[in-house]
């Protein structure tokens, strides 16, 4: 029984040597893997490492054999290709809601999926970013809890921060627990979002790393009236930076460049109007009427412009005064 054991353990052993010290490009040796081996303090014989080899291949591993003086053995599929994890690290690099303490794990351990001079080529693309990222380490427990929450069905009390002038992070409400059911959660404008049900208000949204303090209640969850899985991808789409306000059928008129910007932002399936000449056109959308939606209007500088319903013109145009005036009192 023991050397059966012994022998089970070579075999992964010999695994992670193959994972490790091979690829396409760089492939090892019979001698050297032996020379790995007794490294481990485990003693083999050249046959043993050709019946191993074929044991893995049998078990389905894609094990290549180039022969030659140059050639040797290496393992051609991985649980991820290179390019996967250069676009799954790049992810996280980007995310603001992961710490930069966490982006650097996370990257280390995908790098472990890699031979070790693909380790090296992942490493090389990740650059020190400039970006803001989240000082909240607990984030990552914080997603686990309302994971939670959401599996066994119960209701959550937190402390909603926010930033103050001394650049400190500071409970709203004096400190006082918000409890809401929680329901989804969502990945929108580079942060984690919290989708909860609070009674008297609805679904409403709150910012997971701006949380703090989270415990999860006895009480069941409520709001399944309210709540419509098949709806949550689109609960941010007519939102701008997550701000929420009256949804309103908007109608825009855009010079005929911008339908570009403007797809990308409502999807393909807004409805789109040329207009005659083809040198503007018309978009209809669902946007939750905001502060930040009107300034995103403003960001294209007079190329976008809406045209109704009429109690939404006004309202931009009242929010265009109001910077107006705001600007010439200085």
């Amino acid at each position: 029984m023991a050397r059966t054991e012994g022998q089970k353990g070579k075999i992964l052993l010999l695994l992670r040597i193959l994972e490790r010290y091979t690829d396409e490009d760089h492939w090892i040796s019979v001698p050297r893997i032996l020379e790995l081996l007794e490294e481990q303090g485990i003693h083999a014989e050249r046959k043993s490492i050709y019946s191993d080899i074929e044991a893995l291949q049998e078990m389905g591993y894609d094990i290549l054999q180039q022969r030659g003086r140059s050639g040797g053995y290496c393992l051609a599929t991985r649980t991820f290709q290179l390019p996967e994890l250069k676009l799954l690290a790049d992810a996280v690099q980007a995310s603001r809601f992961i710490t930069r303490k966490k982006s650097e794990q996370l990257i280390r351990t995908l790098s472990r999926f890699a031979s070790e001079w693909q380790a090296a080529d992942l490493k090389r693309q990740v650059f020190a970013s400039s970006r803001v990222k989240t000082m909240n380490e607990s984030i990552y427990y914080n997603v686990d809890t309302l994971h939670r929450a959401i599996a066994q069905d119960r209701q959550v009390r937190f402390v909603y921060q926010e930033w103050d002038l001394a650049k400190r992070k500071v409970a709203r409400r004096g400190g006082a627990g918000y409890v809401v059911s929680p329901w989804a959660l969502l990945w929108e404008n580079e942060n984690y979002y919290l989708v909860a049900y609070t009674e008297g208000q609805g679904l409403r949204h709150y910012r997971v790393d701006k949380m703090a303090s989270i415990t999860l209640l006895a009480a069941g969850r409520l709001g399944a009236d309210a709540y419509d899985p098949a709806r949550m991808q689109d609960y941010a789409r007519p939102m701008f930076n997550m701000y929420g306000g009256p949804v309103e059928r908007v109608q825009f008129d855009c010079d005929a460049a911008m339908i570009g910007p403007m797809l990308d932002r409502f999807g393909a399936e807004a409805t789109v109007v040329p207009q005659p000449g083809e040198k503007t056109f018309h978009l209809y959308a669902d946007v939750a009427v905001s502060p930040t939606f009107f300034g995103w209007v403003c960001g294209f500088g007079g190329r976008v412009r809406i045209l109704g319903p009429a109690g939404v013109k006004e309202q931009f145009g009242a929010f265009l005064a109001a910077i107006a005036a705001a600007q010439e009192a200085l």
